[in-house]
């Protein structure tokens, strides 16, 4: 499970603007948000350091 859902409503931070900087559709950064669908770890490292904080804060034990 991912935390990208919390971190962007912390940020203030839009799923089309997250969409945008990645390169990805927003379908897909929204199947990562609704965790439908997990990102690959180079797309998690990638969507760490585009929202500015670390890897693992985007992660949730289960």
């Amino acid at each position: 499970m991912n935390r990208i859902k919390e971190v962007l409503e912390e940020k203030g931070i839009k799923q089309t603007w997250l969409a945008e900087k990645l390169g990805k559709s927003y379908n897909m950064v929204n199947s990562y948000v609704q965790n439908r669908q997990q990102p690959r770890l180079e797309v998690l490292f990638e969507i760490a350091e585009i929202l500015g904080v670390k890897p693992k804060d985007l992660l949730k034990e289960e």
